[in-house]
């Protein structure tokens, strides 16, 4: 019975070895949303910008994001604008396990939050005059959450590309006054019970230090 019992525990002891060795972090990764730098100049409704972080722990990757967000909508009767910040903070599943450049094809959780202000103007005109009637949300929190899917592939050394499709949703938020949130930083719009987003992303990856192994000798 022990010798039965001898082998399984080397063979469990060398698997537990193996997940030591393989869950030291190797990098950190940072990034940031291209499509967001391309919108500013080319969108005049929306401001903002998005960075990301991420660390490997084997074939997990823990990930935070923040960003800024403003949008600003004029119509024939009504005015709207917002401004504020999110975060969001997760893991993503690496499915490409044994890739050496650590390329990935993933999916993962994000818990998100934001915080910002907005404002409605509605412009009623009738026959002698024009009411203006504004409605704002000032200090409004949301948090929402998100199951993401997408890809990060090294292009040249430091440098790697990916993108992030984000499905949101369960969003909640704190607003005191008689408006209801029209569109959340980081969210989007809240016509709906769930949303999209999409990010194209650049990243530029540090390498960790490994540690280096110390050879003992047996001469005296």
């Amino acid at each position: 019975m022990l010798l039965l019992c001898f082998p399984l525990a080397v063979n469990a002891q060398k698997k537990i070895t193996e997940w030591d060795k393989s869950a030291k972090p190797t990098g950190i990764r940072f990034g940031t949303d291209v499509i967001s730098v391309i919108r500013i100049p080319t969108d005049e409704s929306f401001n903002g910008w998005e960075a990301s972080a991420d660390i490997d722990f084997y074939r997990y990757f823990l990930t935070a994001e923040i960003g800024n967000w403003s949008r600003n909508y004029t119509s024939a009767n009504e005015t709207y604008a917002n401004d504020g910040t999110y975060w969001r903070v997760g893991v993503d599943a690496n499915f490409l396990k044994k890739d050496p450049e650590k390329n990935m094809l993933f999916l993962g959780v994000r818990y998100a939050s934001g915080n910002f202000n907005e404002t409605l103007t509605i412009n009623q005109n009738d026959t002698w005059n024009t009411t203006n009637y504004v409605l704002t949300n000032t200090g409004t929190q949301a948090n929402w959450f998100e199951l993401t899917g997408g890809i990060r592939i090294k292009m040249w050394k430091y440098f790697w590309l990916g993108y992030t499709a984000r499905y949101k949703f369960a969003l909640s938020t704190n607003e005191k006054g008689l408006m209801k949130p029209s569109d959340v930083p980081g969210y989007g719009s809240t016509d709906g019970a769930n949303t999209w987003g999409f990010n194209y992303q650049l990243f530029f990856r540090i390498p960790l230090p490994k540690k280096q192994q110390v050879v003992e000798s047996n001469e005296k």
